[in-house]
């Protein structure tokens, strides 16, 4: 069942369901879900969304058109100073689960917290001193050194969205407060086994009157696509988020038990290459494995063209798309063969995460560059380590997905291709330069524009070749509704946005 046949009928309260999530990545949470010290929250969203709710939520129009931040526990927000000054208003009348006021003061505490935090959500803004300061109960304002526009459309990615009870916080102590902390959003914590399983109920003083809709939410972590699938019809799980295996995706489409729902692509896969270290210092080895790289042959031969091919940072699910870039390198094996040939040979040391997507991909490259004579070893890590590998600054390439629904925002173009960002093999102020005015930017025109010329930067430096623009799927058994869900959200990072408090059952 697609989505689009989706049955209609008013929303229903009650009930009670259980969502797996892979554990190589929605599905660990090593280090708790503090917003401040959950190092995996990006990949988190969802247990995130469901505790603390979020200042801003992006959503969109049931097909994924029309996608826009709009505020939620945040009533408003102004830009002045041509970008330079943000003032937030917090809505009146939102109180934490311990009964504390959900206020400016502690919005900005939450804040400053954020800055500062190994997250790799953490946001990067261009905070002037003292740049986060509370003009009165309800207005937090953020002052930055330069104009920064997409500060607002950055808020669902980022732990600045989720705001903690401060009170809880120094009454628990963070050692205990990542295990159960406590939000003010639509569910509270009932129990967390990190990285297992995350028991939420309804938090009856939740500031949207009637929601959330159901009464219990479980999150579970699982190993992979197939056990979720199996777990899905056996009746063990109730939603999956984040389905990549594609042979499963077919299958499930043709199975009226469930509703599946492929999201908007918006995050492009990339080989990210380290500019910093051998052997990719040299632009010729970096030119080699553009032209050693395929990535038509293999959408079409692995995924029969589901997932669109991008020749930049941006997919078409998300702002200001671009396909195709001119003058990019595109497949020449012989050509790499040469340039190899000059460089008296190319070893590479090539990572990924442990989706499907990812060591499919990762396997036909390492087929490709072998083709073109270059010697290539694999290594698949979980989020944890794979973070580890990259604040060790000790890796040479590695496959991972580049974007976001905003380039400036979650793992959009900045977290790839920054010098400021842990995650980046390149540091070219040239680059950042073109980034920075993008992000600063209040004219969409102006913005895209720059964003298409940050783009032929990166081609023309041959710093890393993109390709699949990868659209996840969420599966939900027959009778769980719910935006994001079983309606296309643009994801902000990887997965969609699941607004989870209109998640509901009628099971």
């Amino acid at each position: 069942m697609s989505a689009d046949s989706e049955p209609a009928g008013p929303p229903q309260r009650g009930g009670e369901i259980t969502v797996l999530e892979d554990g190589s990545f929605a599905g660990g949470w090593p280090s708790g879900l503090d917003p401040a010290t959950n190092t995996t929250g990006g990949a988190n969203i969802s247990q995130m969304s469901a505790i603390y709710g979020g200042l801003f939520l992006l959503r969109a129009n049931d097909d994924g058109s029309h996608a826009e931040v709009r505020p939620h526990q945040a009533e408003s927000y102004e830009m002045l100073d041509g970008g330079r000054t943000v003032k937030i208003t917090i809505r009146e009348g939102i109180r934490f689960t311990d009964g504390t006021p959900f206020d400016a003061e502690a919005v900005a505490f939450n804040f400053r917290r954020a800055v500062d935090a190994p997250c790799t959500c953490s946001p990067t803004w261009p905070l002037a001193e003292n740049g986060i300061t509370v003009e009165d109960e309800r207005t937090v304002v953020l002052d930055f050194t330069r104009p920064y526009a997409a500060v607002i459309n950055s808020f669902p990615a980022s732990n600045v969205n989720w705001i903690a009870s401060p009170s809880a916080l120094e009454k628990l102590g963070e050692e205990q407060f990542k295990i159960k902390p406590v939000g003010a959003g639509p569910f509270t914590v009932v129990s967390n086994k990190l990285s297992s399983v995350l028991e939420l109920e309804r938090n009856p003083g939740y500031f949207k009157k009637d929601l959330p809709y159901l009464d219990r939410l479980t999150f579970k972590s699982i190993g992979g696509d197939q056990p979720a699938y199996q777990a899905l019809l056996s009746g063990q799980g109730h939603a999956y988020e984040g389905l990549s295996t594609t042979p499963l995706l077919e299958q499930a489409r043709s199975d009226d038990r469930l509703t599946v729902t492929v999201q908007p692509a918006t995050s492009p896969y990339v080989v990210q290459l380290n500019t910093a270290a051998a052997p990719f210092d040299d632009r010729r080895a970096r030119e080699a494995i553009y032209y050693a790289t395929d990535f038509e042959a293999i959408s079409e031969g692995l995924f029969k063209g589901l997932y669109p091919v991008s020749q930049t940072f941006t997919g078409p699910g998300g702002l200001f798309h671009r396909e195709t870039v001119p003058g990019y390198r595109t497949y020449d094996p012989e050509r790499a063969r040469r340039i190899v040939d000059e460089l008296g040979g190319l070893t590479v040391e090539l990572g990924t995460l442990g989706s499907y997507v990812a060591q499919q991909v990762m396997t036909a490259l390492q087929t490709q560059w072998r083709d073109a004579g270059i010697s290539v070893s694999v290594d698949t890590y979980q989020l944890s380590t794979l973070v580890q590998q990259f604040n060790s600054g000790a890796w040479q390439a590695m496959l991972q997905t580049a974007g976001a629904w905003d380039p400036a925002s979650g793992a959009g173009v900045g977290f790839r291709f920054s010098e400021t960002s842990p995650f980046s093999g390149v540091a070219d102020p040239q680059l950042e330069d073109l980034l920075n005015r993008a992000a600063a930017t209040l004219d969409p025109t102006a913005r895209a524009e720059l964003y298409e010329q940050a783009g032929a930067h990166i081609a023309d430096n041959a710093y890393a070749p993109f390709g699949l623009a990868f659209a996840p799927a969420n599966l939900a058994v027959k009778g769980v509704h719910g935006p994001g869900l079983t309606t296309k959200i643009p994801p902000i990072v990887v997965n969609a946005g699941v607004i989870w408090e209109e998640v509901w059952t009628n099971r």
